[in-house]
């Protein structure tokens, strides 16, 4: 049948279209078309499609950025062209300098571009046959580090250009960066697990990037921007304008700035970075700078280059911006965790375009850096930073008396004695301190968690306040006359919140894991648990030694999860949201069929046939496409690996695997499992031991 006429295959592409479709206008316009909820039901729609028809899967499908398995490290290239650092300066003396230099050399003025200068982590992309072959990090200028499974999972980031484009080896270079509104929600999700926050989106995504597990990466929703674009053949050579390199670029689909100029004058390129002096504070994503270039290529290769960096480029920094304000008071927030964070109030002060009256000081060794006193002058700085941190006290502008900054020995919320651990301070009474309680209940409703709709935090304070709950349990007992005293909220409203209420039991086990609020547990730790123990029973008696084998999982980590389970308080409560419905048991999203789960709390484990095993995939398979089959096998109890070494149990030979793969696994006695076997092992047919 021609799958032209098939409705599946129309359906396929128009699922495809679609989802391309919103990522571009999220990623590279800023527009949610479309709520998560629903583009996550879309890929899943289409996941299932391609599951059964693989051989009409688009290499560039949005499926294809969803990630693999654990990686078990990264592989070295060289880089075709050196991948230099530019010379920096601060001052426009030096940039009238770097000019002047350019003038005397090619005997006229050249006409420059310049861009802003984002602060991210650079990036080499590797094209070829119009699809993405490789991705490699800076690393020393000459070699970087293999990151191509992470890359694919940046959304801004093609995978296939559009037949426009040449089918020549191309590379494209670019800085990966995280957005400042991406990077805010991952602190405050820090926060509420009591964990210190990241400082900067610059550091947090070259740590993203680097991470072994490409699914992290992906739901930490890194952005691109691209910059040059390089190739030998004939085609480029007759584009060697920095300027139409860019357009080109644009027109192929690849991310480029909307903040650029050129080919312009040296006047234009000044007038453009004070322009942007102030207003880089209105966008998105944070730049420390300016890149200025002369645009043509051949007057490039006339300027020529130093030991380090090339001679017609120079990079303009921008100070970061700092203030002086007055600290009226400190106050010590405590966290659902107990985590107890000082927080500065200080004298409305704008900087860098808004304007600040709080800033946190991290913890008492912060406090006692800067020998904070009440009333002092304090230089306020957001620069690299999310939120504004004093770096400095004025101490000559210090008021007579001034009175010290003392942290806390007791809870300033319930007189708790304080105990410190890891430079945090904790107020252990986590039964009875009330922010606590509100903040745990606030965590457990939210939408990543059980995501009880019309239950906010005023909601939650009055059910606490007038005693109606005490705990998460208590939320699935709520009955109409409970709730009829409570002011503004009707018949209507109170029958919408118990309806929620109860459509949350259908919440899987790792989101109930999620929303216990285990401290130092997040999202992805908490689907790991999930899966390696299967069931709350089975975590609750896991030993630290059980815990610690978990790739997510540390010492730190593995004690938090042994003092939780400990606590009685905590043991009553997953009990009574089991009994109350709640899924204590993990649901493998490859299964047909879960009825062999049903079992609740008491469940028993199903076989895990490729439990502690080290796995490689490689290769075109026929009956199932490649990152599900990588699913099946964690699910499984396997580890997906990136590189074949002695610490490998099998490889995963498709169609077209490497020849080297091949001979490498042959020489350290790997065995070789086929598509057959594979997928007989992973249905219980296998009449062998994997």
């Amino acid at each position: 049948m021609d799958p032209e006429k098939n409705p599946d295959w129309l359906r396929m592409r128009e699922l495809a279209a679609l989802l391309r479709q919103y990522n571009h206008a999220y990623y590279l316009q800023d527009l949610s078309l479309i709520s998560d909820q629903d583009f996550d039901r879309l890929l899943q729609e289409l996941e299932q499609l391609e599951n059964k028809y693989p051989q009409w899967v688009e290499d560039d499908s949005p499926t294809q950025r969803v990630g693999g398995g654990v990686m078990a490290g990264f592989e070295t290239r060289e880089h075709l062209r050196p991948m230099l650092s530019l010379g920096n300066t601060y001052s426009e003396e030096d940039l009238q300098s770097f000019h002047d230099r350019c003038c005397k050399s090619l005997g006229f003025n050249p006409q420059y571009c310049a861009e802003l200068k984002i602060d991210g982590v650079a990036i080499s992309l590797h094209y070829l046959n119009r699809k993405l072959e490789y991705a490699v990090t800076r690393g020393d200028g000459l070699r970087g580090d293999d990151v191509t499974t992470n890359v694919r999972t940046i959304e801004s980031i093609p995978l296939l250009l559009s037949p426009t484009a040449p089918a020549e080896a191309m590379e494209i270079r670019g800085e990966i960066y995280m957005d400042r509104s991406a990077f805010e929600q991952i602190n405050r999700n820090k926060r509420e697990l009591g964990e210190e926050t990241y400082a900067n989106p610059r550091n947090f995504a070259s740590g993203t990037l680097k991470l072994l597990d490409s699914k992290q990466v992906r739901r930490r929703k890194l952005s691109a921007l691209c910059y040059q674009l390089d190739g030998d053949f004939e085609f480029l050579q007759g584009k060697a304008r920095h300027h139409l390199r860019m357009d080109l670029l644009a027109a192929w689909g690849f991310p480029v700035s909307d903040h650029r100029i050129g080919p312009s004058s040296f006047e234009e390129v000044l007038d453009f970075i004070h322009c942007w002096h102030n207003g880089r504070a209105e966008l998105p994503f944070d730049i420390d700078g300016v890149v200025v270039k002369v645009d043509d290529f051949g007057q490039r290769e006339e300027l020529g280059y130093t030991a380090k960096s090339p001679r017609w480029a120079i990079a303009y920094k921008y100070p970061a911006q700092s203030v002086q304000t007055i600290l009226h008071h400190v106050q010590f927030q405590v966290g659902r965790t107990g985590v107890i964070t000082p927080v500065a109030h200080l004298q409305p002060v704008e900087v860098a375009g808004t304007t600040v009256q709080r800033a946190s000081l991290y913890n008492d060794a912060e406090i006692r850096r800067l020998d904070l006193h009440i009333g002092d002058t304090v230089h306020l700085e957001k620069g690299g930073d999310i939120i504004p941190k004093i770096t400095d006290v004025v101490k000559e502008l210090r008021p007579a008396g001034a009175v010290r900054v003392g942290f806390p020995d007791t809870c300033p919320e319930c007189g708790t004695t304080l105990v410190g651990h890891d430079a945090l301070h904790y107020c252990e009474n986590h039964r009875d301190c009330p922010p606590q309680i509100l903040g745990r209940l606030e965590h457990f409703v939210s939408r990543k968690a059980m995501n009880i709709e019309h239950l906010g935090p005023e909601t939650l304070s009055a059910l606490l306040q007038q005693h109606i709950i005490h705990d998460a349990a208590d939320l699935y007992a709520l009955t109409q006359e409970q709730l009829s005293p409570m002011e503004r909220m009707g018949e209507r409203n109170r029958t919408r919140l118990l309806q929620s209420i109860e459509d949350s039991k259908k919440t899987p086990f790792e989101k109930v894991l999620f929303a216990l609020g285990l401290r130092g547990i997040g999202e992805v730790a908490s689907l790991t648990l999930a899966r390696k123990f299967q069931n709350m029973a089975n975590l609750s008696t896991a030993t630290r030694e059980e815990l610690m084998r978990i790739h997510e999982i540390g010492e730190k980590s593995a004690d938090q999860i042994l003092a939780w389970f400990a606590d009685p308080l905590n043991q009553s409560l997953w009990a009574r949201l089991a009994s109350q419905g709640l899924s204590m048991t993990y649901r493998s999203r490859t299964s047909p069929s879960s009825s062999a789960f049903e079992q609740g709390i008491h469940a028993v484990m199903e076989p895990r046939p490729l439990e502690n095993k080290k796995l490689l995939v490689t290769g075109r398979f026929e009956h199932v496409d490649r990152e599900t089959l990588k699913q099946r096998i964690e699910d499984a109890g396997g580890t997906n690996l990136s590189s074949i070494s002695s610490k490998l149990d099998f490889l995963v030979a498709g169609a077209e695997a490497g020849p080297s793969k091949l001979r490498k696994a042959e020489e350290l006695g790997i065995r070789l499992l086929s598509e057959e076997e594979i997928l007989k092992i992973l249905q219980g047919n296998s009449t062998r031991e994997p």
